[in-house]
């Protein structure tokens, strides 16, 4: 029996593309996830292989890096499903893991795609240092300048006739239009 799996990884993607071509490599059932691949926890991953547990079933994915990205990982998860006898089959690839090229092509594929996330990491690293010597940072924009920063601790600490605080945090981040965890970290930091 043929099980499709199939991951998309953020909101933008939709998973219908890989359905189709699953559907259309001959899957009786199909299982998608909606997650990272680094993320360990993947529902639909589980659920694929403990229905593709019998020798002669096949794991039908569209591209090698939907299953994983970790060669670590693929190398593992290959040797699960041969222990068991199920084969990999990954369509947009030609591999198939039931010869013995399927099973070398797998690896040296898995293989270029590791060492390529590799390059691609240590570019945005290498990035990220020329950027912070050039004095820029990343990140989102403060959501409160110094001088509403400043306005925030002033009403957090003006106290009223009764010796309550005259303002509650939720009040506060209403009147600058924030959350209650921005004030929180606000007031938390040292005064410069």
């Amino acid at each position: 029996m043929r099980i499709g799996y199939g991951r998309v990884s953020t909101r933008d993607q939709h998973p219908e593309a890989q359905h189709d071509a699953l559907t259309a490599a001959g899957c009786g059932q199909i299982f998608i996830d909606k997650a990272s691949g680094k993320l360990a926890s993947r529902p639909e991953l589980s659920k694929a292989l403990l229905v593709a547990n019998r020798p002669k079933d096949q794991l039908v994915v569209t591209k090698l890096d939907r299953l994983g990205r970790s060669l670590e990982h693929l190398i593992e998860l290959s040797k699960t499903l041969q222990d068991r006898g199920v084969d990999l089959v990954v369509v947009d690839q030609g591999i198939d893991t039931s010869t013995a090229v399927g099973r070398m092509f797998f690896q040296i594929l898995g293989a270029i795609a590791e060492f390529e996330h590799a390059l691609m990491s240590e570019r945005t690293r290498d990035g990220l240092s020329a950027a912070r010597a050039r004095g820029r940072t990343g990140g989102q924009k403060p959501k409160l300048g110094p001088r509403q920063v400043q306005l925030a601790r002033q009403m957090y600490d003006e106290i009223d006739d009764h010796g309550k605080r005259r303002y509650t945090v939720y009040q506060i981040a209403a009147e600058f239009g924030v959350t209650r965890p921005t004030i929180y970290r606000h007031l938390n930091k040292p005064t410069p």
